[in-house]
């Protein structure tokens, strides 16, 4: 991995911080969140449906929703998380690899002792676990392309079938996030645990990719506000220009900067004011505090966007996982 610093602090209105907490157990972070979209294209023609997948459909999930048990299968659970998670307009073999992603993630979960004890197996929030929509909430979304995506997401999980990840014969830690800024983090650059599986790794994200670029801008009362809650300590009472400086990066995100005296990580920073990633630069001039975000979600493991930029390229299911997640290997597991 990449670990080249850049200790360069800057003392003028414009901050350069670099292109671009707790392992807290999420996937993230999930694509343009398709839960609220509805697809405009033109129907294609109908995709012809693999049979299901005998070892996820013979095991059964308790799926808590809200304050609410169900008991499904585990396709059907999969099924629901990639309607949630990611695009169905995606190629087959990033569908794929997310399917995988999933089922990993969950056998992850539940082979170590999850969020729910006695009560549930996994959960549909995606704050705790991973994101779930139900399939007529889907077709609404989906519009006249409602079949045709449906039976991608099927034959994703049937054709993935019982298929996980796995490093040192265990389930992985199978995180994902909606798009880089061309290279995901090491997992101990953001979390407090560094996973020999979830290394920086470079990530085509493609043409096209929505939020890829973003901006936050707050007054400088507002910046001081939403700081001085977090890190109390900090002195902003000087001219804003001087309030971030010494940024530390690794080319692409930032791994620290110091405002108002204070140390922080790029990750916190992104906490802090709400920013879409951890690779930022931030400029400071005519009353503002102005961040410019290359990239959407935490920036561990698989990039979805950039799974699909992978598949669109040629790579299958089974490259793009062993792309983002590295040394493992790919079977069925038989514990838990």
């Amino acid at each position: 991995m990449r670990k080249s610093k850049n200790t360069e602090g800057r003392h003028a209105a414009r901050v350069g911080l670099g292109l671009a907490a707790l392992l807290f157990l999420l996937p993230v972070f999930t694509v343009t969140m398709v839960r609220g979209q509805r697809d405009s294209e033109q129907p294609e023609e109908p995709i012809q449906l693999l049979p299901p997948g005998e070892v996820d459909s013979a095991r059964t999930l308790r799926v808590l929703d809200g304050d609410t048990v169900t008991e499904m299968s585990f396709s059907d659970y999969l099924q629901g998380v990639l309607r949630a998670e990611m695009p169905a307009s995606f190629q087959e073999d990033a569908l794929r690899a997310q399917a995988v992603a999933a089922r990993t993630y969950t056998y992850y979960k539940m082979s170590s002792g999850g969020n729910h004890g006695d009560t549930a197996d996994i959960c549909t929030d995606h704050t705790c676990c991973q994101a779930f929509l139900g399939k007529d909430r889907a077709a609404d979304n989906w519009g006249k392309n409602a079949e045709r995506y449906e039976a991608k997401i099927e034959n994703a999980v049937s054709a993935t079938d019982g298929q996980v990840m796995l490093y040192g014969g265990a389930p992985i830690l199978a995180v994902f996030h909606s798009s880089s800024a061309g290279e995901t983090w090491n997992s101990g650059q953001v979390w407090a645990q560094d996973l020999p599986y979830l290394q920086s790794v470079s990530s085509p994200e493609g043409e096209g990719v929505p939020n890829y670029y973003s901006t936050v801008e707050l007054t400088e009362a507002e910046f001081r506000e939403k700081f001085l809650a977090a890190r109390p300590e900090a002195d902003l009472s000087g001219p804003a220009s001087e309030w971030i400086q010494d940024p530390v990066t690794d080319g692409v995100h930032v791994e620290r900067i110091t405002i108002g005296g204070v140390p922080v990580s790029g990750p916190s920073v992104r906490s802090i004011f709400g920013l879409r990633s951890a690779s930022f630069t931030a400029e400071a001039g005519d009353g503002k505090i102005t961040f410019y975000v290359t990239g959407y979600g935490h920036g561990v493991g698989m990039s979805q966007y950039g799974a699909n930029a992978m598949a669109e390229a040629g790579s299958t299911w089974r490259e793009i996982l062993a792309h983002y997640y590295t040394g493992v290997t790919i079977g069925p597991w038989t514990g838990g």
